[in-house]
């Protein structure tokens, strides 16, 4: 399985120069976001990948959709592998307008507010961790899938704290927290 952390979005360029949250809910991509993910899908492609599936955060969902136009891949919304609200840029987009902005994706299985209104504990984040394990371990087809997520959702899963459209290879059947090797890290101009 291969994890990837979004692109840079918007939040990310103001958040990494102050270290203040500037209120930017659900961000785009930047164009720098939008190179990472070409380099990303790039970087993944001799891996087999079969099934592709993202957070419903737009900035996931951009990422993916690059990835998926490189791969020949649909992509599938999951909601249980986005961020953990510790931020405005967690606060999401209601399913119907995200299902306005990319027709061609389904989202009729979200709820309207499908993202977490409080935020996360840590010991809630590590649970839904272990679940996400599980539920890749029992599906079996994990060897093929990519996932976009988020920066907190990889942290939990293996550890790692990762830059933007950083690939990490994982393995869901080790240990918890663990499993987890960054494979390339997308550097871009």
């Amino acid at each position: 399985m291969i994890l990837i952390r979004h692109g840079q979005s918007e939040f990310n360029v103001v958040y990494a120069k102050t270290r203040v949250d500037p209120g930017i809910r659900d961000p785009n991509l930047t164009a720098l976001g939008r190179r990472q993910a070409l380099a990303a899908a790039q970087s993944i492609q001799e891996n087999g990948i079969r099934r592709l599936i993202s957070s419903p955060y737009r900035r996931a969902i951009q990422t993916a959709l690059i990835i998926g136009e490189t791969l020949g891949l649909e992509v599938m919304i999951d909601p249980r592998i986005g961020e953990r609200a510790a931020f405005t840029c967690d606060i999401g987009t209601p399913s119907s307008t995200l299902a306005e902005n990319w027709p061609q994706l389904d989202f009729n299985h979200l709820e309207e507010t499908w993202w977490p209104t409080l935020e996360e504990s840590e010991p809630a984040l590590d649970n839904r961790g272990r679940e996400f394990r599980s539920r890749m371990q029992e599906g079996g087809d994990w060897r093929g899938t990519a996932i976009i997520t988020h920066w907190g959702f990889i942290r939990t899963l293996t550890g790692h704290k990762v830059g933007n459209c950083t690939v990490i290879r994982f393995d869901p059947t080790t240990a918890h927290p663990g499993g987890g090797m960054v494979v390339s890290e997308t550097d871009v101009c």
